[in-house]
């Protein structure tokens, strides 16, 4: 088996989730082992993986658990919310790794890791929170946890009232160091989760938890810039990334450069809650020393490698 290089691997948080009727956990473990045998498929051809991954329902999971059980036990924070996903969606994976490595034959082990994400606390997220968060409120509930609370409150698009919470850029990863440690002792990493847990460093370098949450391709472009990726790939809903996405003149990219990319982002051709971010994170990688970013669906994983279909981003 030749050795490929490194490759980070995002897989989005609906991708455990693929109806809203098929939400429990064993639905969501059933997924998890439908995306971990693509990724297994690029470890047996070579590539040390660290898999990434978001956790959007599930921390609204949480937080939905932690507002109706207030009455009777204390709500849980925002940080510890992205804390508890972590474990649980990497033990998901983690599972699924080491039963797929069993089913083949493959001598290695996973291991998640709880990592911490250092944002800065003067980021302008922090004075225009934009991330829905948990469930839907009605006015008076809304206001009510405003001024209690000081949570920042919107009504959503005639939906009813959600919290919303910064989303600041990460700026360092606490646990990078351990990560690439591990990977090169052999094991396949489960880490960034969420994007990481967001946390702000004081004077004296200790750690503070603070409400927010990082998005999980941004977190995770940041990843694989400190461990010296060699690949950066994002795992998402579509085979293609396309131009003019969902009209008639809708066009299929196979490549295109970091020039190309900023272009059609400046024209807007990508939707901010799904695929901007997706392209800016590449974008990001390259910039900052990456070879060459992947955008593909889980299914399409090994045939987008052999240079078949997915979109590349390239310097």
């Amino acid at each position: 088996m030749t050795r490929q290089g490194i490759a980070v691997v995002a897989v989005g948080g609906n991708a455990l989730i693929k109806h809203k009727s098929r939400q429990t956990i064993q639905d969501q473990y059933d997924c998890a082992k439908d995306t971990i045998t693509h990724i297994v498929d690029m470890i047996e051809n070579g590539w040390d993986v660290v898999v990434t991954h978001g956790n959007g329902p599930q921390v609204g999971f949480n937080l939905r658990r932690s507002e109706l059980a207030r009455t009777a036990l204390h709500e849980v924070p925002l940080d510890y919310c992205g804390a508890n996903t972590q474990g649980n969606i990497g033990y998901m994976l983690q599972k699924a790794l080491h039963n797929e490595f069993k089913r083949r034959g493959i001598d290695k082990d996973a291991i998640t890791v709880v990592t911490q994400t250092v944002v800065d606390e003067h980021d302008p997220a922090f004075g225009h929170p934009s991330k829905p968060i948990g469930s839907f409120m009605g006015e008076h509930e809304a206001k009510t946890r405003r001024a209690k609370d000081g949570w920042t409150v919107v009504e959503d698009a005639g939906r009813g009232w959600r919290r919303v919470v910064p989303s600041p850029r990460p700026i360092s990863i606490v646990e990078a160091g351990a990560i690439h440690d591990l990977i090169n002792a052999g094991f396949t990493v489960i880490g960034v989760g969420g994007g990481g847990i967001p946390v702000i460093e004081r004077e004296d370098g200790t750690l503070a938890g603070i409400e927010a949450v990082i998005d999980k391709d941004f977190g995770s472009s940041l990843l694989a810039k400190l461990i010296g990726a060699d690949l950066f790939l994002i795992s998402t809903a579509v085979e293609k990334v396309a131009l003019d996405f969902n009209t008639p003149e809708q066009k299929w990219l196979d490549q295109m450069t970091v020039a190309e990319a900023k272009q059609y982002v400046s024209e807007g051709h990508f939707a901010a809650g799904s695929m901007l971010p997706k392209i800016q994170a590449c974008i990001q990688f390259i910039e900052n020393g990456g070879k060459k970013a992947l955008i593909t669906n889980p299914e399409h994983i090994t045939d987008a490698l052999e240079g078949k279909t997915g979109t590349w981003i390239v310097p």
